[in-house]
């Protein structure tokens, strides 16, 4: 796998967001350092065609941070009167329309949805600090690899609102209801060692290990078939709205699939 630093020809770089595809790889990193990534409309449209552009194939993405932190949430400036120039601050979005009011959050919600996408296993690495919207991000991935440095943080609920970028649904699923209303309600730090007892996130490393054990794990993931880890992946995800029963018969039926192409029998 070729280093997520290596320059490989962009597919997409704006607004704090760049897209490079190595053969079955791609790489979306966040790329303003110098506000610790924090994120806006901009970059959350970007993001949104980052997945969009993804070439058919791109097996394993790796989304990545550049500087000390994965990224330190909301840009603060959308949270002010003026907001942020181009796009409405909360303040204006409170006094539209409901319907206005939820289908612009329905639009910031896209840039994290596509990383949970059945025909590709996203991976987050993270360092540093990822606050709210950044912690958000990070639990749109399938898996997090951490350095040992990392601090996550939900401080929507501190902030008087709600996590509202996806990021609730896989936080009950990792850690559970209890740990999840507590780490929201508090927005206390998650440290790497809790992390990785918990669940959130797959391994814990040094800093300076962080890109390569990310690239171990996504070389571990090409190695298996890819038909194999997207129906794999299929019955994972979908195991906790299924009964015991209900996923039997959907094992039986993936399992079904893979022996007809592996004979060269399948559609």
């Amino acid at each position: 796998m070729a280093s997520p630093a290596q320059d490989l020809g962009p597919v997409l770089d704006k607004d704090g967001v760049r897209l490079t595809v190595d053969d079955a790889i791609a790489t979306v990193t966040l790329t303003n350092p110098a506000k610790r990534n924090a994120q806006s409309p901009a970059l959350w449209r970007a993001l949104t065609e980052a997945g969009r552009l993804l070439p058919g194939s791109v097996r394993v993405v790796v989304l990545r941070g550049e500087g000390k932190s994965f990224s330190a949430g909301l840009d603060r400036q959308m949270l002010t009167p003026e907001g942020i120039a181009g796009d409405p601050s909360f303040v204006e979005m409170a006094r539209g329309s409901e319907a206005g009011l939820d289908a612009t959050i329905a639009t910031y919600q896209e840039a994290f949805t596509w990383w949970r996408r059945s025909d590709i296993v996203s991976i987050a690495a993270v360092q540093g600090h990822a606050i709210g919207a950044g912690f958000q991000l990070a639990l749109a991935c399938d898996l997090r690899v951490v350095a040992d440095d990392v601090q996550f943080a939900m401080r929507e609920t501190s902030l008087g609102l709600v996590p509202d970028l996806t990021g609730t649904h896989p936080l009950v699923g990792l850690v559970g209801y209890a740990r999840a209303l507590e780490i929201c309600a508090t927005g206390r730090f998650v440290m790497a060692e809790e992390a990785v007892n918990t669940g959130l996130a797959n391994i814990a490393v040094p800093g300076d290990e962080l890109d390569g054990a990310v690239q171990d794990l996504a070389a571990a993931l090409l190695a298996a078939p890819r038909d194999a880890v997207i129906e794999t992946k299929a019955l994972l995800s979908g195991a906790v709205e299924r009964t015991y029963e209900e996923q039997r018969v959907a094992e039986r039926a993936a399992q079904g699939r893979r022996l007809r192409d592996l004979a060269g029998l399948g559609e």
